[in-house]
């Protein structure tokens, strides 16, 4: 709670903004990248802010081993996988209100394409889980705020008709989001991508060759770009 002193008898408290931060796993390439994940939370707190941690509850597409990148004969949820990034405080995705939040955003890693939605598989003609799109599309139509960064704004390109999106410089990527309706932007990796019609906030993360430095000043862009949306 913030606490503004107007006078000797008189004060305002404001609550904090909530972000609802939707994660897909635990693991750059089967789940949530981590690093981003993280730095997510870090730049929500920083600025004064809260959040919920939210997954579909559901099993992951596949699980991966990150030495070797060689697929795993075992089955993991997303939720569980989540919750071991949100200390235990994770929430299944169908339990999302939008009333209750003043933003939505999305951490990247292969598990938004792969999890949450299909792109790593079938590119511009991906599908997306339906809890992604019922979240995604509940907080567009109340005007509220949306971020993504690294590879899900893949997700916004295939449910937000003209969004416009960033997803760094890869061509074959901005490509497919064209395919979608997007308009793609090339970004640096410390730069957002912000469409004020649509209150869409983007940044490219790993999509670019970057370092944890640059993933936090890039997450805490992101933030602050949401929050004046909010003002």
């Amino acid at each position: 709670m913030v606490i503004y002193w107007l006078s000797k008898n008189f004060i305002i408290m404001t609550l904090p903004k909530r972000f609802a931060v939707v994660l897909s796993g635990n693991g750059v390439f089967d789940g949530s990248e981590i690093h981003e994940a993280v730095m997510t939370l870090y730049a929500i707190d920083r600025n004064d802010a809260d959040y919920q941690i939210f997954a579909p509850d559901m099993d992951q597409h596949h699980v991966l081993n990150h030495l070797t990148g060689e697929e795993m004969n075992e089955k993991r949820n997303v939720l569980v996988e989540s919750a071991r990034i949100a200390r235990g405080n994770a929430k299944p995705l169908s339990e999302y209100k939008v009333d209750e939040f003043d933003a939505l955003i999305f951490p990247g890693g292969f598990g938004a394409a792969k999890n949450l939605s299909s792109f790593a598989f079938d590119g511009a003609d991906c599908v997306v889980h339906p809890e992604v799109k019922t979240a995604v599309l509940s907080t567009h139509k109340a005007g509220k705020p949306i971020g993504a960064l690294c590879i899900a704004p893949v997700i916004l390109a295939r449910l937000l008709p003209n969004v416009t999106l960033t997803i760094g410089q890869d061509q074959g990527t901005m490509e497919a989001l064209t395919k979608m309706g997007a308009q793609a932007v090339k970004t640096k990796v410390r730069e957002v991508a912000v469409d004020l019609n649509n209150k869409v906030v983007t940044n490219p993360c790993y999509m670019l060759d970057s370092s944890i430095v640059d993933i936090a000043k890039g997450a805490n862009k992101v933030v602050k770009a949401m929050l004046k949306m909010m003002d």
